[in-house]
């Protein structure tokens, strides 16, 4: 469960990324004939943008949630085996950096989608 709610999180980050950062990246590097190909190529990212309240809303309530399953099971045991307690290990490593790394994907997303139209109007 753990597991699934953590790649959860990851790709609702991405989503914000894709739907929020990369057209203001794309247009701010002069490529909005690029940013044109890829909304024809892709119509869903205008859902994206015009509903990004709601996407930035599920992310973060994925990552709230990923977050305390992240904090309860930090402490519980491993398994005695020693291969299963390096895996044991290891996926609460990995883990914890996907969970890393998605907050981060979600915090550009929110800066490019809220902060950005605002601070360079």
């Amino acid at each position: 469960m753990k597991r699934f709610v953590t790649t959860l999180s990851l790709f609702t980050s991405l989503s914000t990324l894709i739907c929020c950062a990369l057209p203001a990246l794309l247009v701010t590097l002069g490529l909005g004939a690029a940013m044109v190909g890829l909304i024809s190529a892709v119509p869903q990212l205008i859902w994206l943008s015009e509903h990004k309240v709601l996407v930035f809303g599920v992310a973060g309530t994925m990552l709230l949630l990923s977050g305390i399953l992240q904090w309860r099971a930090r402490s519980l045991s491993c398994p005695t085996d020693p291969a299963l307690r390096d895996s044991c290990t290891r996926s609460r490593k990995w883990s914890v950096i996907i969970y890393v790394i998605s907050i981060v994907i979600y915090l550009i997303g929110v800066f490019f989608a809220f902060a950005a139209p605002i601070i360079f109007e």
